[in-house]
């Protein structure tokens, strides 16, 4: 178990050295002075050069973020569930977190889930489509035709471990996101449906 860990030491310390000698100044190897002589008394070679790499723009500082005009990317797979949900969900925006119990990306989102039910006790509907194995998958499929979410399972269960907030009346996705704990960015967009 020690040789284990020394060699993958070993190993990581000299990629990181790797690494560090390879971003410092290309000039500053060839500063050592020959055997016999002094470095004070030998002039840096390198000294007048620039650094080679000062005058270079970074390539991606003037590409902008491709997803930071995209509020949600996944929502632009699908704009609506196909319709207004059932009655039994109108009133409130609706929650659907499609679970499934070996997903880590469920296990991640699990507190920031948690935490939007207290918050929205009432005034937010949750629903929890369950697609661990054959018979919860069945029992989810039932369920959403009960509740006008049949088109929306079809096209999304295999994203386990997202979270998905739809206006009930128009049945229009307002965000989706998957292995995305941040609380804000569903209080926001709920907040923002509750207001209108």
């Amino acid at each position: 178990m020690k040789i284990q860990f020394w060699s993958v030491f070993a190993v990581v310390s000299l990629l990181s050295f790797g690494a560090v000698a390879g971003c410092s100044n290309p000039c500053a190897a060839k500063t050592t002075a020959p055997a016999g002589t002094s470095t004070e008394s030998q002039a840096n070679p390198c000294a007048s050069k620039a650094d080679p790499c000062a005058s270079k723009a970074k390539p991606c500082a003037s590409k902008a973020d491709p997803c930071a005009s995209k509020a949600n990317p996944c929502a632009s797979k699908a704009q609506s569930v196909g319709g207004p949900l059932a009655q039994q969900l109108q009133g409130k925006p609706v929650v659907v977190n499609i679970f499934a119990s070996w997903c880590p990306a469920c296990k991640n989102i699990a507190p920031t889930l948690s935490q939007l039910e207290k918050d929205y006790a009432g005034k937010v509907h949750f629903v929890v489509l369950d697609v661990s194995d054959k018979a919860t998958t069945a029992e989810a499929e039932a369920k959403v035709k009960e509740l006008g979410l049949s088109q929306f399972l079809a096209a999304n269960k295999a994203q386990t471990g997202s979270l998905t907030i739809i206006d009930s009346a128009t049945g229009k996705i307002l965000a989706q996101h998957r292995n995305n704990a941040n609380l804000a960015d569903y209080t926001t967009v709920l907040d923002t449906a509750l207001t209108q």
